[in-house]
């Protein structure tokens, strides 16, 4: 058995330098350097220009969202308690909010802060889903003791109890729904602050871009006298 050694592969066997097989070179395209340098200096224009047209969308989006949160919040004329009264409540940590009008994302996250602060002091901290099964059995009772035949007082005790909890029930779905709309603007509020960090830095990349291409040009110009 004959054994191939890494020499006989590379030359093709063993016979003379002569008679061995020569492999063509593969032929090299060489580009002029004008041509390359006007290719690049298109790319970077193209480049450049897409920056510019998503900076553009980004501020707009970004002005969008601050304007939108702003109208909506305004029209809700919901304003913080005062710096006694938040001192009382033992929330300090929104001391700096005290009297003002929530018109922007951050003061909507607070204020969704102090009403989620109140909802836990209220029914035991249940939520509205929470609080559909007492309810429910509550009227149930006062229906069950009118159909028996239970004394007033005994009737208007577990009437107190039913219209307490569907109170507390009423409010905690006001509470939860305010709240909810205050995170939903503060999401909003948010992703407007994000695109417009986003759109300084996409027109920041089209000023780069726009030295890049003027070095190219200054280039191509330079190699064209040559």
């Amino acid at each position: 058995m004959a054994l191939v050694t890494e020499r006989d592969v590379g030359t093709g066997g063993s016979g003379p330098p002569s008679q061995q097989q020569k492999v063509p070179a593969e032929p090299v395209v060489k580009l002029p350097r004008r041509t390359v340098d006007a290719i690049l200096i298109a790319l970077g224009v193209v480049v450049m220009v897409v920056l510019v047209v998503a900076g553009g969308l980004l501020t707009w989006g970004a002005n969008f969202a601050h304007d939108h949160v702003n109208d909506e919040l305004t029209e809700q004329q919901i304003f913080f308690p005062e710096a006694a009264s938040l001192e009382e409540q033992g929330r300090t940590d929104l001391l700096k909010y005290a009297g003002e009008q929530v018109t922007t994302g951050q003061e909507a996250n607070a204020y969704a802060s102090y009403i989620d602060g109140h909802l836990e002091g209220m029914a035991d901290g249940q939520t509205y889903a929470e609080l559909g099964g007492p309810e429910r059995e509550a009227r149930d009772a006062v229906t069950a003791a009118q159909e028996s035949g239970a004394s007033e007082e005994e009737i208007a005790e577990l009437q107190a109890t039913a219209s307490r909890l569907t109170s507390q029930r009423d409010s905690v779905f006001k509470g939860e729904t305010l709240r909810g709309l205050l995170l939903s603007t503060y999401a909003w509020s948010t992703i407007g602050r994000i695109a417009g960090i986003a759109a300084i830095v996409a027109f920041a990349a089209a000023g780069v871009m726009l030295v890049l291409v003027g070095l190219g040009l200054w280039h191509h110009h330079k190699v064209v006298k040559a």
